[in-house]
C-alpha cells in the first residue's frame, strides 16, 4: 500500500515494491496517485505467487480506512 500526501491509500501488486513507489512517485505509475504525492511506502506482504497477490490486493482494498491505517502502523494482521 502506498500512502498519499492527502491521507489516502492506493493498493496495488509488484513484484518490486521500491521500483513501482518510483514510478509512481515520477508520474508513470496510477492515475490516482499522480496528482496525490508525495507519497510512502506504507505497507508490503509478500505473496508467494501472483494469483496470490491479486486476491489479497481485493482483500486490502476492501479494508475500511481503520484497518488500512493498522496495517500501516503494524498493528494488525489481515
Amino acid at each position: 500500500m502506498i500512502e498519499c500526501a492527502d491521507g489516502t491509500f492506493y493498493t496495488g501488486w509488484t513484484t518490486d515494491p521500491e521500483r513501482r513507489l518510483q514510478q509512481h512517485s515520477s508520474g508513470r505509475g496510477a492515475r490516482y496517485t499522480r496528482s496525490r504525492g508525495p507519497l510512502r511506502l506504507a505497507y508490503v506482504e509478500p505473496q508467494p505467487d501472483l494469483a496470490s497477490a491479486m486476491r489479497r490486493e481485493q482483500v486490502l482494498k476492501a479494508l475500511s480506512r481503520k484497518r488500512k491505517l493498522a496495517l500501516a502502523a503494524g498493528q494488525a494482521e489481515n
